[in-house]
């Protein structure tokens, strides 16, 4: 049992780690893409790998509940909240691209602002929660 809790807090901890890096591959993508018909293609396909990331960390989680007997504690709520808030984060970024004016001039330049406070937000969310538990 030791050897499956173990093994899923270094997968978790790869899980965040990751999570991490699929946002600033997010964030490369906004800004290094100029155009927003490729950009919402380019996103269309990555967004799988942004739920499968998010999805990693939770799984992880919920073995590492499992092995400590479903115990809940503090720290399991709050992760369970933040788990939440962040996927929650990003319905409301892709929803905010799904209901772009794409007629309006500076659309793109003002979801990419947008697209930004979130991804900042988001890197936020997981550095505090991450600070937490390693302290």
């Amino acid at each position: 049992m030791n050897e499956m809790y173990d093994m899923s807090i270094v997968t978790h901890n790869w899980g965040v780690m990751s999570v991490l890096g699929v946002i600033f591959i997010n964030i490369f993508m906004l800004f290094g893409i100029k155009n927003l018909a490729k950009y919402t293609r380019a996103l269309s396909l990555f967004t799988p790998i942004v739920g499968t990331t998010i999805g990693i960390v939770i799984f992880t989680g919920v073995v590492m509940m499992a092995a400590k007997h479903l115990d809940f504690t503090a720290q399991n709520i709050v992760m369970i909240i933040f788990a939440i808030i962040l996927i929650y984060l990003e319905v409301k970024r892709s929803l905010g691209l799904k209901r772009l004016n794409k007629k309006e001039e500076n659309a793109f330049k003002n979801y990419k602002s947008y697209a930004l406070k979130i991804f900042i937000l988001e890197i936020l969310v997981i550095l505090s929660i991450s600070l937490w538990m390693w302290l």
